[in-house]
């Protein structure tokens, strides 16, 4: 597949901050752990691999806007393009030992997601994607799969913890969808489970209480792989929501009534 310039940026970088993680994974109990929030930690590993992604990305266009994980908000001299990072999805996962963590960048421009990288270290698995030009798997081409009953399929989901999301609420929606499919699945990677689904391994997936890092690359290769991406209303506005449900075309719009179906 041929990549654009910034998408090699993207790719190299992503791989980088994976080989450091990749390192802290193999010593893991001896990284330093803090604490953010309840159920919420932060360890050394990620801070290494967020200094590491501002570095690459700051050197190869350093006029661009930032939003990451843990250092926020850095506003660039180019108000038109902006990085939304997250150095590594799935913290808790790596912190016991669990090999299912990501390193996820998006680019937006004006507003618009235009290029995605993930990159699970562990298992060496980067799916990207560019507006228009498709996604990818190891540079395989993504296809979201086909199934149309949600009797037939493998939802994936997000468990809110501790302090996150509205426990009543999620567990009337998971009673009414776990009624309907064929099995659930909790990968603990917002987009591992959004590049899952762009990859045809799941076949729809949503969750509460998500950050625009959590999930900016993935929308991108779902829609690139012929999905389709909204908040639980139907609409656009995730970022602001805080939600998300992805499928092909009959499995969203299913889970999407489903999703809103009483006790």
């Amino acid at each position: 597949m041929a990549r654009s310039a910034v998408l090699n940026v993207m790719v190299q970088t992503a791989i980088k901050a994976g080989r450091s993680l990749a390192r802290d994974f193999g010593e893991v109990q001896n990284l330093q752990v803090s604490l953010k929030g309840p159920g919420d930690y932060v360890s050394q590993a990620d801070h290494r691999a967020e200094k590491i992604i501002h570095t690459e990305l700051l050197r190869a266009r350093p006029d661009y806007s930032f939003l990451m994980e843990e250092a926020g908000a850095i506003e660039g001299t180019d108000s038109q393009h902006r990085w939304i990072i997250d150095p590594l999805d799935g913290t808790t996962n790596f912190l016991h030992g669990i090999p299912m963590f990501a390193v996820s960048i998006a680019l937006e421009r004006q507003g618009q997601i235009v290029a995605g990288v993930i990159y699970n270290p562990s298992t060496d698995e980067l799916y990207t994607a560019e507006r228009g030009g498709g996604a990818f798997l190891n540079d395989r081409r993504l296809r979201v799969a086909a199934r149309t009953k949600l009797v037939d399929t493998v939802i994936g989901t997000g468990v809110p913890n501790i302090g996150r999301g509205h426990h009543g609420q999620y567990l009337v929606e998971l009673r009414n969808v776990m009624a309907e499919v064929s099995g659930i699945r909790r990968m603990g990677a917002a987009s591992l489970d959004l590049a899952f689904v762009a990859a045809g391994r799941q076949d729809g997936y949503w969750e509460d209480a998500l950050q625009p890092w959590d999930m900016a690359a993935g929308i991108l290769l779902v829609r690139e792989a012929g999905g389709f991406v909204s908040d639980k209303d139907g609409g656009q506005n995730m970022f602001d929501t805080k939600n998300i449900v992805v499928g092909n075309e009959h499995i969203h719009g299913a889970l999407l009534k489903t999703l809103k179906k009483p006790v």
